[in-house]
């Protein structure tokens, strides 16, 4: 019987040969944007060597696949859209390895109403009534700090005391 099972088992399949690192890249870009950092990183957890990484990058920005501009526009605006702040933006920007320069530009490029954007949070996260008390607004001010307003936009939309730094008066 032990004969028969083994007669009936499918073979081995060899292993899919490993794609070249810019091949790997340009199939990761064609999923959606990367930063090189990320893109570098992913490269590397799937074993290829730092010169590779290193070529294959610099050939997929090359020819446009890959923009560090462009994954930071793209970024931004999807942050805008899902309630986020500036500084929770710029953070997030920054994690991937942006520059000071593509991360101003990419907010710019946003265009976003910021009280506007923070309004609309706050509707959506406590309804449309009026704060009953101080307690209350300083609630509503700190969910708005955390999703990345800036203060003076979160003393404009909550009227609560938020000194410059953030902090509750």
């Amino acid at each position: 019987m032990a004969g028969d099972a083994m007669k009936r088992s499918k073979p081995l399949r060899e292993p899919k040969p490993k794609p070249a690192a810019v091949a790997k890249a340009v199939e990761l870009l064609s999923r959606r944007e990367h930063s090189k950092r990320e893109l570098r990183s992913k490269l590397q957890r799937g074993g290829y060597e730092k010169e590779e990484i290193e070529s294959s990058v610099e050939k997929v920005a090359a020819r446009d696949y890959q923009s560090d501009d462009r994954f930071g526009v793209v970024i931004a605006r999807t942050r805008v859209a899902q309630g986020y702040g500036p500084a929770r933006i710029r953070a997030e920007l920054k994690s991937h390895g942006l520059t000071d320069a593509i991360v101003r530009a990419a907010i710019e490029a946003t265009d976003a109403d910021w009280l506007g954007v923070a309004a609309h949070q706050l509707k959506r996260r406590f309804g449309a009534m009026s704060p009953a008390d101080a307690a209350e607004r300083g609630r509503r001010a700190q969910f708005l700090l955390r999703r990345g307003f800036d203060p003076a936009t979160v003393r404009a939309v909550t009227r609560a005391d938020v000194d410059e730094s953030g902090e509750l008066d």
